[in-house]
């Protein structure tokens, strides 16, 4: 394949963007965004229903050698699935950030994934990459405070909280005046244990924005979490057992600090065991410790007394051998979309059973087990190619943390971009969040061009900036009279431009000036009176 994405020309005002995984789907998010000759890539994640090289964003069709730099907004696998792959397999050379807790995160997330995702139908000739390329790229990832700006080959960018998980934070990428905002995953309402999304103290003159649940309204969370509760309570009160899948870390957190909260207060449940099953418990309860400052105020706060993470009524389970020998019990087990591992293990034993249930308390992509079951087929397939039976209950309640179309909607018309991208979401939901948004504006007199681009499809922005020369240095200290000339050397620095008299280059760009004096020697034979006779 040809590269359809090459950086535009340095001097174009075109601003370009690019979705290379999430357009019209959810997962594998990975954007391009390019202007003035800079180019970055926003996230690069796998997609969670499919494997090996199918699971990657469309990362052949571009020229990554040309790419500046990589922002990656939080540790989820279709957030950052494919990084290793891209830092280690491929020719890009550019630098690589994200949160300090995303760091951490992102070690522990991955290894796992390369235990349990099975690549290529678990061929290692087929895998993406190896625990020895996630430790390398490990050393390649620099890490950003919230709210601090980095600068990268003339790109500024800036992150802030995106709520949704630990670590999660949006990007303000600003090359050369136009400024870009990417959500990634995000959520405005503050949780048990996280912050809501802020408000970014500039408007964007673009906002790439997720759309994952399209024009859905949320319940309000006391409703979710009532629902939730009785959900579990029902099913473990006719002897049956609850399967919760989640991913290790994320909304699993926020589901156990409930669980723990209400077996507290329901002592016939005292008996029933909750159990959180995952290989990375312990890490993942040490990291969640360790970043407590990225928390709300209430879990601060509680910590400052004790650990919340501590449960009382949850315990890790590290096999599920002995399952079998115990009546109702809950367990939540990763991964979320039941591709895999233990979650699959578990729904594949209890699926036959009428009296268990599975609550799907995340957002199910397409293509994937937790997505398909939400119909309550009559059988699945199992990981082995046998048919089985489906008689076990499914729930859905959402603890995902994405923003409904009133937060997308109240976010959009804070910041009154006038272009809108939407990613991360349902060809079919995303175009009614689009169609709805457009209706908003268009009712308050309002103007915003919304755009929903497929995986690979190009948005093209033209965006128009004056240049403006800063006079410094010796020439800026006397005023120039009306239609006087100053001369000196032009200085582009980024996106910047300098007037400077020579004299002050060492200063303002780190150069010296230098001198140099030629000589020229000829052999002359006759007289000088002859020679400056000729000279006159």
């Amino acid at each position: 394949l040809t590269s359809t994405d090459a950086p535009m020309a340095a001097n174009s005002d075109i601003l370009t963007l690019n979705p290379l995984g999430s357009g019209q789907e959810v997962g594998r998010s990975c954007h391009i965004l390019n202007y003035k000759g800079k180019s970055v890539m926003l996230d690069c994640g796998v997609h969670p229903g499919m494997t090996g090289m199918d699971a990657l964003p469309f990362i052949d069709t571009v020229d990554l050698a040309s790419i500046d730099a990589v922002l990656i907004t939080h540790f989820h696998l279709d957030h950052c699935g494919a990084l290793p792959y891209l830092l280690q397999k491929t020719t890009f050379k550019g630098r690589c950030f994200m949160t300090h807790a995303t760091k951490a995160i992102y070690r522990i997330t991955l290894g796992d994934y390369i235990k349990v995702a099975k690549f290529g139908g678990g061929s290692k000739a087929h895998q993406l990459f190896t625990e020895e390329d996630l430790d390398r790229s490990m050393e390649k990832i620099e890490v950003i405070d919230l709210h601090e700006e980095k600068v990268v080959a003339g790109i500024r960018f800036a992150s802030y909280t995106a709520g949704h998980v630990l670590g999660a934070c949006m990007f303000m990428v600003d090359i050369d005046g136009v400024k870009t905002l990417y959500t990634g995953d995000f959520s405005c309402q503050e949780d048990r244990h996280l912050r809501a999304a802020e408000m970014p103290p500039v408007k964007p003159d673009v906002l790439i924005s997720e759309a994952t649940f399209g024009t859905q309204i949320l319940e309000s969370r006391k409703e979710r979490e009532s629902k939730f509760t009785s959900m579990v309570h029902e099913i473990v009160s006719r002897g049956g057992r609850v399967l919760i899948p989640a991913s290790s870390l994320g909304p699993v957190q926020e589901l156990m600090l409930i669980l723990d909260e209400y077996w507290e207060a329901h002592r016939d449940l005292h008996d029933i065991p909750v159990y959180y099953a995952s290989p990375m418990a312990q890490k993942c309860m040490a990291v969640y410790q360790t970043f407590v400052a990225g928390m709300n105020e209430r879990i601060q706060q509680q910590m400052a007394v004790s650990n919340p993470f501590v449960f009382k009524h949850i315990s890790n389970l590290k096999g599920i051998e002995h399952l079998d020998d115990i009546g109702p019990c809950v367990v939540l087990a990763s991964p979320g979309m039941l591709q895999s591992g233990m979650s699959r293990e578990l729904f594949e034993r209890w699926c036959p059973e009428a009296k268990n249930g599975c609550i799907i308390a995340g957002y199910s992509v397409e293509g994937t087990l937790a997505n398909q079951i939400l119909s309550q087929p009559e059988q699945i397939t199992a990981l082995n190619g046998d048919k089985l039976a489906m008689r076990l209950q499914v729930c859905s309640v959402s603890f995902a943390a994405h923003t409904d179309f009133k937060q997308t909607s109240a976010f959009v018309k804070s910041l009154q971009p006038p272009h809108l991208v939407l990613v991360h979401g349902e060809k079919h939901g995303m175009n009614k969040l689009k169609s709805a948004i457009e209706r908003q504006f268009e009712s308050e007199n309002r103007n915003i061009e919304v755009h929903t681009p497929r995986n690979t499809e190009t948005i093209t922005l033209q965006f128009r900036r004056g240049k403006t020369v800063k006079v410094v240095g010796r020439l800026a200290h006397k005023r120039p009279k009306s239609s006087e000339i100053i001369s000196g050397v032009l200085v582009k620095r980024n996106f910047n431009y300098l007037l400077v008299a020579p004299e002050d280059l060492s200063e303002f760009i780190g150069f010296s000036p230098a001198h140099l004096t030629q000589k020229t020697a000829l052999h002359y034979s006759q007289s000088i009176q002859l020679l400056l006779f000729n000279l006159r």
